[in-house]
């Protein structure tokens, strides 16, 4: 086992404006604070001297603004997700895949975060053992907190191209801290990261960098496809199999089509290991900074591409560790969407008009209606118990049907997408269980919830909750050699 101290290469400083260590901007605590204070002025003019709109009024721009807000989400979803089927992803075949000799291949670092993981260990070791990658090429660096007894005393001694790094206990506490290490000391033209639970394709480096070779310069990075190995373990982990079909074969792809801001997985992201540097890395006060990094090369002007390999994951099946995964996910999502708006005008120079819609309604518009949903559910259970006595007031007829386009057409579209996305990955069973995704759906409100009240907390904000690993015994590792496709577009 191998500790190298030495730094090879030094990540670019991150630009503060860019970082999530603070939650706001002077200017956007200046508006959090002066809407607020100019609607309730307005209330209070109203309800005192009669001036100005009545609280009915706002009531009806509320519900009029979250139903302009719906409509513009699914419109959009449901036009990527239909642009995912011409989408021309990266797609390799058996003969491209050993057109480079051994020889030809670049060194290649791939960074394994690890905390808490002694579990999943042996099973991680053999994967990354079995990679189809000339080891004189390869660099393997295990991330391991330099406080977690736990797994250090689980690793065995490792030789050549296992390096063990030590991450120093400080604040903050996140995988894009201890990945920033990792790349201090990567010494590949290329750098993968890989999580603890990951079974990635073995030919996937390889897939990589025939990729990078293939495209123009401005292609920093490439991701890869992550499914899960565990769909029929239960109802929780056939909807989490579902939504992330839907995600990394429809979604991601259709955004690949019409050039948008791809926001990154968290895994099998592969990079130009220059150009990461050159964007200082990670954030390590961001907790999704994989989709984070993936808007700040789009701001830099560079691209993302997909491609065809898989990572396999283990789809969560306990509730409680789904919440605490997803809650961290929304919550970084809230970040970054916050970080990349301090400056509306600069982010709309570097993005475009196109390119700054989608990122609004991907990043963050997304999550403000999975924050609305139980308010009108709880409108929807109201009218479906008094009538329309309590709320047909909040409903002008024009909002009315566009809500009503919403619910209904909007849901079915939805419910449409995931199973869709079924279809692509061969999750036929779990088709029928789209049917009853709106459970999934409350469940995802709960989570954003959670992630709202960590965010507004300074001692929550920049916690890494932990998921689990290992808690669903079986599968196989990815091998996609009989899924190969005979062209590289």
């Amino acid at each position: 086992m191998s500790t190298p101290q030495r730094a090879h290469r030094t990540p670019g400083a991150l630009d503060e404006e860019l970082s999530a260590r603070r939650l706001l901007s002077r200017g956007q605590a200046v508006c959090a604070l002066l809407v607020p204070a100019v609607i309730v002025a307005a209330l209070a003019a109203h309800l005192a001297f009669g001036w100005g709109p009545s609280p009915l009024w706002w009531c009806q721009a509320a519900v009029a603004l979250a139903t302009a807000v719906y409509l513009a989400v699914l419109v959009f979803k449901t036009a990527v997700v239909l642009g995912a089927w011409e989408a021309a992803v990266i797609d390799l075949d058996e003969a491209d895949l050993h057109r480079l000799p051994h020889e030809a291949l670049p060194a290649y670092t791939v960074l394994v975060p690890l905390h808490r993981e002694a579990a999943v260990l042996p099973a991680l070791l053999e994967r990354l053992a079995g990679l189809d990658y000339p080891a004189a090429s390869l660099q393997i660096l295990l991330l391991v907190e330099e406080d977690d007894e736990e797994t250090r005393a689980a690793l065995p001694e490792l030789d050549a191209p296992f390096e063990v790094v030590l991450i120093p206990p400080s604040t903050p506490r996140t995988k894009p801290k201890a990945c920033n290490i990792g790349l201090a000391r990567a010494r590949g033209e290329f750098v993968v990261v890989y999580d603890a639970e990951d079974r990635p394709e073995p030919r996937q480096l390889r897939k990589a960098v025939l990729a990078f070779r293939a495209l123009p310069g401005r292609v920093v990075c490439v991701q890869a496809e992550l499914q899960y190995w565990n769909p029929w373990t239960n109802w929780l982990t056939r909807c989490f199999a579902a939504e992330y079909a839907g995600h990394f074969s429809l979604m991601l792809r259709g955004l690949d089509r019409y050039r948008l801001p791809i926001p990154l997985g968290g895994t099998s992201n592969h990079f130009r290991t220059d150009a990461l540097l050159a964007l200082g890395g990670w954030d390590p006060y961001n907790v999704t900074e994989d989709a984070d990094l993936g808007i700040r090369i789009a701001r830099r002007g560079w691209d993302v591409r997909m491609m065809v390999s898989v990572t396999e994951e283990e789809a969560n099946s306990r509730l409680g560790n789904w919440i605490r995964q997803r809650s961290r996910w929304i919550k970084g999502y809230l970040q970054t969407w916050l970080v990349h708006t301090r400056h509306p005008l600069r982010l709309w120079r570097q993005l475009g008009t196109k390119r700054t819609l989608a990122f609004h309604l991907t990043m963050g518009l997304s999550t403000v209606t999975t924050l609305a949903n139980p308010f009108f559910w709880g409108l929807t259970l109201l009218y479906l118990c008094t009538g329309t006595r309590y709320v047909q007031a909040l409903f002008p007829p024009l909002s009315l049907y566009c809500g009503a386009a919403a619910m209904v057409i909007g849901n079915s579209l939805m419910v449409y997408c995931m199973m869709a996305g079924c279809l692509e990955r061969g999750l036929f069973p779990a088709v029928r269980a789209m049917l009853t995704i709106p459970l999934y759906w409350a469940l995802m409100s709960v989570a954003a919830y959670k992630a709202l009240y960590q965010l507004a907390r300074p001692d929550r904000r920049h916690f890494w909750e932990l998921t689990e690993h290992g808690l669903v015994d079986g599968g196989t590792a990815a091998d996609d050699d009989d899924d190969l496709q005979p062209t590289l577009r």
